[in-house]
């Protein structure tokens, strides 16, 4: 006897992804060993066709930016990436070759950064395809980076350029232009920061997904501090800062960067640095935390504040 559609989709496509603990799909939950001496960690992210990624995407891109917006969650915790669980929901006339290029992608970034698939779930839905990824990691015993934290007088850093996933999405949707690629590049591919060693450098962090001003504020609230931004000291890609002014609003609340928001005294300024430096991620220091009701000011160099309308994306 054959197998059924679903397990034959799975046999062909997500099985050859499964590790160790999988039990190569065949039961209804895995078995993980956590590395002796070492705290897991765990978070989920879905991604929805039309919100999170265009329906037209590539699938190979579609299955390595939901395992890299995942893997950033890691990074923003210092983690080592380990293993991690996914939901796939299609509608059930997605081709075959859909499925194929998908694993293909998440196939790619396993190997780039040493994770593997230790089971999850397919099902039909009428709806647009609709994906979710658990991912596990592991850090040591109390070193994990959190939101709270922050004190006074922690600086502010980032890690990249701010605002190329935003004006990315503006370049898929024919809104803004982009001669090389390099905007819908990073929109479609997000560089997930794993590797940069936090702890004992970092005071609070995340990955700015859903804008820069808006992540930020959620530091602020989770420590109870106030935060100035230079707005000029924002890094911005060449290709961003050929956009033209305009576009600074879309950088700066737009989201999808993945990169990550720090707060980081000012003695510990050289020890990020360094740390950068040896995975060769550029850092920038663009503000600072202080003692006041949880809020964020952007400062221009007249002195003068920057008003918004918006603050970033919220899905409500």
């Amino acid at each position: 006897m054959g197998l059924p559609a679903e397990f034959s989709l799975i046999a062909r496509h997500f099985k050859p992804l499964a590790g160790p603990g999988s039990l190569d799909l065949r039961d209804d939950a895995a078995l993980l060993d956590p590395p002796a001496g070492r705290q897991l960690v765990l978070t989920a992210d879905a991604m929805v066709a039309g919100v999170h990624f265009l329906p037209d995407d590539p699938p190979d891109l579609i299955g390595r930016k939901l395992l890299r917006v995942n893997l950033s969650d890691l990074a923003a915790k210092g983690a080592v990436p380990l293993s991690y669980l996914m939901t796939v929901s299609t509608p059930k006339d997605t081709p075959d070759a859909w499925f194929a290029g998908f694993a293909a992608g998440l196939a790619q970034d396993q190997a780039t950064y040493g994770v593997t698939l230790l089971g999850g779930d397919t099902t039909s839905t009428p709806g647009p395809i609709s994906l979710s990824l658990t991912i596990i990691g592991h850090v040591a015993p109390g070193a994990a980076v959190h939101r709270f934290g922050a004190r006074a007088g922690d600086d502010i850093w980032v890690t990249g350029t701010i605002g190329d996933g935003a004006l990315g999405l503006a370049v898929a949707l024919g809104r803004l232009s982009d001669p090389t690629g390099f905007l819908l590049n990073r929109y479609r591919l997000p560089q997930p920061r794993v590797g940069l060693q936090l702890a004992g450098i970092a005071t609070a962090g995340m990955d700015v997904s859903d804008g820069l001003v808006q992540d930020l504020g959620h530091l602020c609230r989770a420590s109870g501090l106030a935060a100035e931004i230079e707005v000029e000291a924002v890094p911005l890609s060449d290709a961003a800062r050929q956009a033209g002014p305009d576009w600074l609003t879309t950088c700066l609340t737009g989201g999808d960067d993945y990169e990550l928001l720090l707060g980081v005294p000012p003695d510990r300024a050289a020890a990020l640095q360094q740390a950068a430096s040896r995975i060769g991620v550029a850092v920038t220091r663009v503000g600072h935390f202080h003692s006041g009701p949880p809020e964020v000011m952007l400062r221009q160099a007249s002195g003068e504040s920057l008003a918004l309308t918006k603050g970033g994306w919220s899905h409500f």
